[in-house]
């Protein structure tokens, strides 16, 4: 098995003891890895837009900035290069599948101890895709769920910035505040995003979005 070195690593979870196991784990197998930390998804966010030349982020579904998939399918679509473990205490079947369908790189349970890290994580550095061997990926898809993924995927990387900011209640004028453009460019990134989600409102688009994502979007956005 080959590993490309030297290797940068983000550790993206907001519990500073599991960052640190993660880090001792990654270091005991590659000792020369660059290891960076954040315990928020703005922070992640913030890094890899000063430097994206990372080689691996190992990133929490339950996080503050995000909900359920949502920072998933934002760096698949800002970053396509850079591959995303999802390290998560929620490991069913639905979830583990979610995951890969929106470009997840391999799924590691927080369950697992040190030796299965360092084992999927070379095998992901190595261009493989890790998965739980004790979970059964053969069951078929529910194809309303698939429908609605290939529908969030479709979204540009600053269109799944602003529904991640619907979910949260935020009117148009506080997203544009936040991401530092007119309210304009934000009106016209909500009709993108209803149209892309085949819906005709704020709210449904925030709830077709807690539907794939298990429901941790929150559905009080204004309609």
């Amino acid at each position: 098995m080959t590993i490309p070195a030297p290797t940068r690593l983000i550790i993206a979870d907001d519990h500073p003891l599991f960052r640190g196991a993660l880090r001792q784990g990654v270091s005991s197998v590659l000792p020369t890895t660059a290891i960076d930390e954040t315990g928020t998804f703005d922070d992640l966010t913030r890094m890899l837009e000063e430097d994206s030349d990372v080689d691996l982020v190992l990133l929490d579904l339950s996080m503050p900035g995000i909900s359920g998939f949502s920072g998933l399918i934002y760096l698949r679509a800002q970053y396509p290069a850079i591959p995303v473990v999802i390290v998560s205490a929620s490991d069913d079947v639905g979830t583990i599948r979610q995951s890969l369908d929106f470009g997840a790189s391999g799924f590691i349970p927080k369950r697992f101890g040190v030796d299965t890290l360092r084992d999927a994580i070379m095998k992901v550095l190595d261009g493989d895709v890790w998965v739980p061997p004790d979970i059964d990926m053969s069951a078929t898809a529910d194809p309303e769920m698939s429908k609605l993924r290939d529908r969030l995927v479709t979204l540009t990387p600053q269109q799944v910035r602003v529904l991640m900011m619907l979910s949260e209640g935020l009117l148009n004028k506080q997203i544009a505040y936040e991401l530092g453009v007119s309210e304009a460019t934000i009106k016209a990134h909500v009709s993108a995003i209803l149209q892309k989600l085949g819906v005709e409102s704020r709210t449904q688009a925030v709830i077709a979005a807690a539907k794939i994502a298990g429901g941790p979007w929150k559905q009080d956005a204004a309609s």
